[in-house]
């Protein structure tokens, strides 16, 4: 198969790996950046990788890792596999799930790479469409009205990537119920939990017929690692992850995997100064777009670390973001999520100068 040209990160690569890079980084959907000896210096002892082997890991990860992941989403170590970032968890729940006909229901707008990554294993893709005059809200009943017997499984976000909606943990006990009586699993793609700007969610780890994805690239900032996982939802779906995690990559480097356990069992510092930026950078939002006289307008994010704001005018945002990237502020143009008068816009990474990348956003809407 011919994969479709990955749009939003050829725009991503463009500006964040040029020299010199970026000045502001608001396309980002991470939060802010840490170094290894940062991480290394969480606790009160600092941890040691010297004496690491650069061996192969267990397909499913060290121990001491699945039991941090575990502890993060108040589940239980022997549920989880560890995979190359959350991206690699997909692919597998899309191979597992995959048979002749079948299609799988995503969100749409939604992270471009679902899409591609399951007609890759030759699945067929059934958007369920989230609307800004719904907030983005994934709906149970709208997701279960296009379920049929060729649906392999369905896709849910929460907090959602790119608009910032939060689907309640009942609601997805509730879908997932739905979709076990007619054979249909669920996945549930958490790689912003636990950043919550309103009630705070529960991991949707442990409810029946419910996959969970996550990684430590989001939430917990360290997109370096490349380390995700994948928590299933009873023993025999665990071991055949297993397999093809052994077919996909085989293992996790031992390295990793150490600085991973490492910076999951000092999550809350992780999680605190991600919280703490966000919250400050939000706060300058809200008065971007309330100066903004409609030009620029959003449903206020729930939860995660990106808005989904579009062009009151309905024009295309690409001339706008070309412009700020040539001013040093880079966002992530709509049509990058099939939306061309949205724009994805990370309030979570740049914890010095947001204020001053907001102005120059404020300016150009009244130029451009």
């Amino acid at each position: 198969m011919d994969l479709p040209p990955f749009a939003l990160d050829h725009w991503l690569s463009a500006y964040d790996f040029a020299t010199p890079p970026i000045a502001y980084n608001l396309a980002s959907s991470t939060g802010p950046r840490w170094s290894v000896a940062e991480i290394c210096a969480l606790g009160d002892a600092p941890l040691a990788i010297d004496d690491v082997v650069l061996s192969y890991a267990p397909p499913e990860g060290s121990a001491a890792l699945r039991a941090a992941i575990a502890a993060f989403h108040d589940s239980e170590a022997d549920r989880v596999v560890v995979t190359t970032g959350s991206s690699e968890a997909l692919s597998i729940f899309f191979c597992l799930a995959a048979r002749p006909g079948a299609h799988m229901l995503m969100p749409d707008p939604g992270y471009p790479a679902y899409a591609a990554v399951a007609q890759a294993w030759g699945l067929g893709t059934r958007p369920y469409a989230l609307t800004r005059e719904t907030g983005f809200a994934q709906d149970v009943d709208a997701i279960l009205a296009l379920v049929d017997g060729d649906t392999a499984g369905v896709v849910v976000n929460t907090p959602h990537n790119p608009s910032g909606s939060v689907m309640p943990r009942a609601e997805i006990a509730r879908l997932a119920a739905a979709l076990a009586e007619r054979g249909v699993p669920l996945l549930v793609d958490e790689v912003y939990h636990p950043l919550y700007f309103g009630d705070a969610q529960k991991s949707a780890a442990g409810i029946p017929n419910a996959y969970v994805t996550s990684d430590m690239s989001k939430a917990l900032s360290l997109p370096g690692l490349r380390m995700g996982w994948i928590i299933a939802p009873d023993a025999a779906q665990r071991a055949r992850i297993i397999d093809a995690r052994s077919y996909f990559t085989i293992s996790s480097s031992p390295l990793l995997e150490r600085l991973a356990t490492h910076a999951l069992e000092h999550s809350a510092a992780i999680t605190d100064r991600l919280k703490a930026v966000a919250t400050v950078n939000i706060a300058v939002l809200d008065r971007l777009i309330a100066e903004a006289d409609g030009k620029l307008q959003w449903v206020r994010p729930q939860g995660g670390t990106t808005a989904f704001p579009w062009l009151g005018d309905g024009r295309n945002s690409r001339p706008l973001c070309e412009a700020l990237a040539a001013q040093g502020v880079l966002l992530a143009p709509g049509d990058c999520f099939g939306q061309p008068a949205h724009i994805r816009l990370g309030f979570a990474q740049q914890a010095e100068g947001f204020a001053i990348a907001v102005e120059r956003i404020a300016t150009a809407l009244t130029i451009v």
